[in-house]
C-alpha cells in the first residue's frame, strides 16, 4: 500500500557522464512520445533522440509546465516506477538534456553543501553531469541547488536498477505524464488524497496520449 502511494504519488502525485549535448537551462527537451525526444540546443539546432530498447529515467522537473515527477522506463518500454521529485530552485535550475548515469554512490555527503549535523545528504546518488548534478535521496518538497530530490523508496529503487554508463537520464521542462498515463492506469494507479494540488489541477485539463503501435 505504501509502495503504491509512492508510485502514484509519483504519478498522480500529478500526476552521455557525457550528454548528447551540453545540458543547460536554455536548451530544451520536448517529449514526442514515450521514447522519442526532440532536443533543441541554445543555438536552435534540433536533434531527435529515440531511446527505444534502452533503460532510461525521465525527470519532468518541479517547475511550472512540468510534472514534478521521475519515471523509470525499461528497455521493453514498460513504465515500472514513478516518484515525486523536487529540482533546482531559481538561480540553481537543474540543467535540461539527455545524459548517461556516469557515477553511482550509495553513501554520500555533499562537498558543496554539507549537512551541518554531519549526516549524509546525497545517499543513493545517480550522477548525470560532471558539474555535480545527481538524482538522490532527499526532501521531495524542498527545492535543491540543482539536484533531483527523491524520497527514500524511490531513490533506493532507481539506484539499484540504474546501471553506470548505460542508463540514460532525460531532464525535461515539459509535461511527460500524458505519454505514460495509460501505462500507469493499467497497473491501477489513481488520484488519491496524497496527490499534490498542482497535479490534481493539471489532471483536470490534461489530455492523455494513447500509445501507438509498438510503444
Amino acid at each position: 500500500m505504501k509502495m503504491q502511494r509512492m508510485l502514484w504519488t509519483l504519478v498522480l502525485s500529478v500526476m552521455w557522464g557525457v550528454a548528447l549535448h551540453a545540458g543547460d537551462t536554455v536548451s530544451r527537451v520536448f517529449p514526442l512520445s514515450k521514447s522519442k525526444f526532440a532536443v533543441l540546443d541554445k543555438k536552435g539546432q534540433e536533434k531527435i533522440i529515440d531511446l527505444s530498447g534502452q533503460d532510461y529515467i525521465v525527470v519532468s522537473l518541479r517547475e511550472k509546465g512540468a510534472d514534478g515527477a521521475a519515471y523509470a522506463i525499461d528497455r521493453d518500454g514498460v513504465v515500472w516506477w514513478a516518484a515525486v521529485i523536487s529540482s533546482g530552485a531559481k538561480g540553481h535550475e537543474t540543467p535540461s538534456g539527455i545524459f548517461t548515469v556516469w557515477r553511482k554512490e550509495r553513501f554520500y555527503m555533499s562537498k558543496a553543501h554539507p549537512d551541518p549535523k554531519g549526516i549524509n545528504n546525497m545517499d543513493f546518488s545517480l550522477w548525470f553531469t560532471h558539474r555535480g548534478h545527481a538524482i538522490h535521496m532527499g526532501n521531495d518538497d524542498a527545492m535543491s541547488h540543482g539536484c533531483i530530490h527523491v524520497g527514500k523508496k524511490g531513490a533506493e529503487t532507481m539506484f539499484n536498477w540504474a546501471q553506470k554508463d548505460k542508463t540514460k537520464v532525460v531532464i525535461t521542462r515539459e509535461h511527460y505524464l500524458p505519454f505514460v498515463y495509460y501505462d500507469l492506469k493499467k497497473v491501477g494507479y489513481k488520484e488519491n488524497d496524497q496527490t499534490p494540488a498542482h497535479i490534481k489541477a493539471y489532471l483536470k485539463t490534461m489530455v492523455p496520449i494513447k500509445p501507438r503501435m509498438g510503444e
